[in-house]
């Protein structure tokens, strides 16, 4: 990584911080998604006890809710990394184009 892109990353912590925060919400919302959309599929087409559709709801619900943990868990921590060289580039464009309007002001005087 060399001085000048430094400044554009973000840092580790951080960047794991987001990662655990986007898996934990990645998979709060697809549990509770998954479940309120799957049971009543399954209540549907299995007769019987409650444990029974739990036995066989869930397995798939576990297996959403984890994809989407995982993919919230690369997603946030890429995004922030997104928005925080965004953000740099755009200040240090425009820092230098002000720059760039003082210097050719005071060349012309």
């Amino acid at each position: 990584m060399s001085a000048e892109t430094s400044g554009w990353t973000v840092a580790p912590l951080v960047r794991d911080s987001f990662s655990m925060i986007g898996s934990a919400v990645g998979g709060t919302a697809s549990a509770f998604y998954g479940f309120n959309h799957a049971m009543p599929v399954v209540r549907r087409y299995i007769k019987g006890p409650m444990w029974l559709h739990f036995l066989v709801g869930a397995p798939p619900v576990i297996f959403f809710s984890s994809a989407c943990a995982g993919l919230a868990g690369g997603a946030v921590p890429a995004v922030a990394q997104l928005v925080s060289s965004s953000f740099h580039a755009a200040m240090s464009s425009s820092s230098s184009q002000g720059k760039n309007a003082i210097q050719k002001s005071s060349s012309s005087i």
